[in-house]
């Protein structure tokens, strides 16, 4: 099958905010740019986002970088990497003002500076009390950044290649990286996209779980193109559960809601988490709130006639501060939990949100790899930024708002560092190797052929409850050593998975097909690494590590701040150091957390 190849200075998967981030530093470079999406840019999960971007511009109340950084530090239970939470911190406020300039219509203050709310886990002078740090446009601020991160673009004579599939990452015998291979939805024809720098954007890949507040293109594909290359993922065990979904939807309810004076209720009408987070109350970190709601519902203070969730009270706010400052969580409380939140709380329960771990990189936004002996040196030609990364500046556990800055800043600095390298470096495009096509050919060629093997969505579901069931909130040793066992079984399962007769007269089908080997790729990392870590931390809590005077949080610090590697190939592990000094600062230390 002859394969058309495309040339450009750099391709883009991913059209989220990282992905439109990093296409405007390289097309304003004058370089040209093609950026591959299967939605349409303003559409990518992106949008989906609601509270704010985290910035300490101290426009309502004394802020700054430092206090920023500790918080982040703290949030991420120690295993974020203390560099590039620095640079993220420190660049916070430079990409916020940036993005005003591109056009963002923040909400404003009387005073026409960015208006700011308190989010969970941020606070003033290292711990003393929330602060107001996130910068919102009402509770559409993802919305409102990818309008005018693509208008930007669009300036810039970026090239959108919009329902297109990323396959397979296009690597030489040196292990240089020369683009990819990609599908046009529409038509299935298959094009070589040939770069000289290949930057990974494509988000999270939430959908491994049966309820999340993921949208059905999250699929993983970025990291599972990585994997099958051989490009190890780091720190999958840990995923957050947004505390806040709507309960029997999966919808995001922001964290912005309780940083305008949400209060979350048990069935009792009590205001919980003063017993969990007697400081932040509602506004701790996202784990410990996932962890309180889940707790209340197991010991019988659920609501509902199955006592299965909880309640988010916003009923004592003016209504006109619901409708300026909420508006979309009003229509999406009405819509998808038939209930107007002016007059009665919003039934929430913790739902899957976002992964922690993704594609290794360094904060120069290079994709890092061990090779030969070294920890890790970066992959020639090859930088990744969003959630399908790991810098690691969420460590175990995000804070609120720090996704949305991450986009920004690793969008930025993985463009920056392509337009240097291209510059300083590779000036011309390496020949593509002559197998470059073979990988993606066999993978579609099975699907069309296979013959009496499993059916892709069933197959999909099961993949889902076993990760719903096995890795969830809290964590038991017998259910991660099952959960591994199970995951394999699903995993050969897709390896026979065949595109069903009757669907064939839908293009999508292949369309999920090949998602769901991105999927299982992103499964079998969470579950195997899961298994692994013998302690809790952040997100991670197994029942078998608790909280003890020797072990704060049920933590080991002497053997476990460390990174997890996966590989794909022979599904093994392996382990490098947490960057624990900073750029310019003393580090911190790990101790308890506490809210």
């Amino acid at each position: 099958m002859a394969v058309a190849v495309r040339k450009f200075d750099a391709v883009i998967v991913g059209a989220g905010g990282a992905g439109l981030r990093a296409a405007i530093q390289l097309s304003e470079a004058g370089l040209r740019t093609a950026v591959i999406s299967k939605v349409f840019p303003t559409r990518s999960h992106t949008v989906a986002a609601q509270g704010g971007v985290a910035a300490s511009l101290g426009n309502s109340e004394e802020d700054h970088w430092h206090w920023h950084m500790y918080d982040t530090v703290k949030g991420s239970d120690w295993l974020g990497d203390q560099d590039a939470i620095e640079f993220m911190c420190r660049k916070a406020n430079e990409v916020v003002i940036e993005l005003e300039h591109y056009g963002m219509p923040f909400d404003r203050l009387d005073n026409g500076r960015i208006y700011q709310r308190p989010f969970g886990g941020h606070m003033s002078n290292f711990g003393e009390k929330p602060v107001a740090r996130s910068c919102a446009a009402a509770d559409r601020t993802g919305h409102a950044m990818l309008h005018a991160l693509y208008q930007r673009n669009i300036k810039a004579n970026t090239h959108f290649f919009t329902e297109w599939m990323a396959l397979d990452l296009i690597r030489d015998e040196d292990g240089d990286v020369l683009g990819v291979t990609a599908l046009e939805m529409e038509t299935g024809e298959v094009v070589a996209f040939h770069a000289r720098a290949t930057i990974f954007a494509t988000g999270g890949a939430g959908r491994i779980y049966h309820s999340s507040t993921n949208a059905f293109i999250n699929t993983g594909d970025g990291l599972g193109m990585a994997a099958r290359a051989g490009i190890p993922l780091e720190d999958m065990e840990f995923w957050q559960f947004h505390p806040t979904g709507v309960a029997g939807a999966g919808v995001l309810i922001t964290e912005g809601v309780r940083g305008e004076g949400g209060i979350l209720r048990n069935a009792q009408g009590e205001r919980f988490m003063e017993r969990y987070a007697p400081n932040a109350k509602d506004l701790a970190s996202r784990d410990v709130v996932s962890r309180a709601m889940v707790t209340e519902i197991n010991e019988g203070r659920g609501c509902g006639p199955n006592k299965d969730f909880v309640l988010l009270d916003i009923t004592h706010l003016k209504p006109e501060t619901i409708m300026k400052r909420l508006p979309g969580i009003h229509e999406i409380s009405l819509r998808f939990a038939g209930v107007d939140p002016i007059r009665a709380p919003i039934p929430v329960v913790p739902t899957c949100h976002f992964q922690m771990g993704g594609i290794p990189i360094n904060y120069r936004g290079q994709v890092v790899a061990p090779k030969s002996g070294s920890p890790e040196v970066p992959v020639p030609g090859f930088y990744a930024a969003g959630e399908c990364s790991c810098s690691s500046v969420h460590g175990a556990n995000r804070l609120g708002t720090n996704s949305l800055l991450e986009l920004l800043v690793f969008g930025k600095s993985a463009g920056e560092t392509a337009v240097n390298d291209l510059r300083m470096g590779r000036r011309e495009h390496k020949p593509l190797p002559k197998e470059a096509i073979d990988r993606t050919l066999a993978r579609l060629s099975r699907l069309e052929n296979q013959k009496d093997g499993a059916d892709v969505h069933e197959t999909r579901l099961a993949m889902q409850r076993v990760m719903q069931k096995h890795a969830g909130v809290f964590r038991f040793k017998d259910l991660l050593e099952e959960g591994v066992t199970e995951i394999m079984k699903v995993a050969d399962q897709v390896k026979m998975a065949q595109i069903n007769d009757k669907s064939r007269v839908f293009n999508t089908a292949r369309i999920e097909a090949l998602e769901l080997d991105n999927l299982i790729e992103v499964a079998k990392a969470t579950m195997v690494s899961a298994e692994a870590r013998k302690e809790s931390r952040g997100a991670h809590v197994r029942d078998d590590a608790p909280d003890t005077p020797e072990h704060p949080d049920g933590r080991d610090d002497d053997n476990w701040i460390k990174h997890t590697l996966w590989y794909s190939e022979g599904n093994r592990l392996d382990y490098k150091p947490v960057h624990l000094d900073p750029l310019t600062v003393e580090s911190f230390p790990p101790k308890k957390r506490s809210y």
